[in-house]
């Protein structure tokens, strides 16, 4: 269990032939409609993150077919729905006693982000046929999960639609900037301890104790929310590919490890994983993901720190 995040250091695109659960039946439709024309390049918009506000919108486009009466895609079935270790996850996502929790979520943010950019190589990386990468302008003229379609705001702060690669390259650019930025993520150690603060006090915020700025719990839930956004467009547009590559385990683990992470700690809410939900619901029947704390008031150390009989229940269901 303990190895498979170094495992997955060396994950790359791979070619795997044999795939003794190949599904029988024709694979749902996985791409976007073909109105959506593909938007002319443009430069990089000024990013929307350093404000206060939204980073990004989405909205519903409707469906051509009732849901009742569509078969579900392949990903949110349960045979599809394994890991490639087992294991009590929780005990990743969990924060050590001794760890400051803005110090927790700054090395969770970054090594998710690291985890989430070796999933984007493989729909990045352009066929040695066709020069072309899987997730292109063609196949994904718009930023999209399901009925689900991001928009990215512009340097004039309006909701621009643009193809799937250039939104994904405008996250990782954005996120790459804010976790090298010293100021938001500082790397500086204290040469003294500053002085303890409690929870209630108003002058006291996420991380201050370890110099993270005011603003830092925001920032990480911008940049969590980007995140799932870009692991629900690798399921609901290419999830196919990596089936055919053997690597939808591989997909699933890291995953399931990223939503963990975010329900425990406040950084998802529930409308931001609705495209994922059925999924989800999956895991959490098999015990694989905790259900959600009954607190949803944020990041708070009481949710950050499950219960020992918490740890104890999950453990025996995955032990079933």
């Amino acid at each position: 269990m303990a190895s498979w995040i170094s495992n997955m250091r060396g994950f790359g695109r791979q070619n795997n032939k044999t795939n003794p659960n190949k599904p029988t039946t024709p694979s749902p439709t996985m791409q976007s409609p073909a109105s959506l024309a593909p938007s002319s390049a443009q430069q990089m918009p000024l990013s929307p993150g350093l404000s206060a506000t939204a980073m990004s919108f989405e909205s519903r486009e409707p469906s051509a077919e009732p849901l009742s009466n569509q078969r579900p895609p392949f990903f949110f079935r349960e045979q599809y729905a394994n890991l490639i270790v087992k294991g009590n996850f929780m005990t990743l996502a969990a924060k050590p006693v001794l760890v400051e929790e803005g110090e927790w979520l700054s090395h969770q943010v970054v090594e998710q982000n690291r985890l989430l950019d070796g999933m984007l190589k493989i729909i990045q990386e352009a066929d040695r046929n066709t020069g072309v990468p899987i997730c292109n302008q063609q196949t994904c003229p718009a930023m999209s999960a399901g009925a689900m379609t991001y928009t990215w705001l512009d340097a004039k702060r309006e909701s621009v639609r643009v193809p799937a690669p250039q939104y994904i390259s405008y996250v990782q650019k954005w996120i790459a900037g804010k976790i090298t930025d010293p100021s938001i993520f500082p790397t500086d150690t204290f040469i003294s301890a500053p002085p303890a603060l409690s929870a209630s006090d108003p002058n006291n915020w996420l991380g201050k104790a370890s110099g993270f700025p005011p603003q830092f719990a925001n920032d990480i839930r911008n940049i969590y929310r980007q995140m799932l956004r870009c692991y629900a467009h690798i399921y609901h547009a290419h999830w196919l590919e990596f089936w055919h590559l053997g690597a939808y385990k591989e997909l699933n683990t890291c995953f399931i490890h990223f939503v963990n992470v975010g329900r425990l700690f406040g950084l998802l809410g529930d409308k931001e994983l609705e495209p994922m939900a059925p999924l989800l619901d999956i895991w959490l029947e098999k015990g694989w993901m905790a259900p959600r704390p009954t607190s949803s008031g944020g990041m708070s150390t009481k949710s950050a720190n499950p219960s020992q009989q918490q740890q104890q229940q999950q453990q025996q269901s995955m032990a079933n």
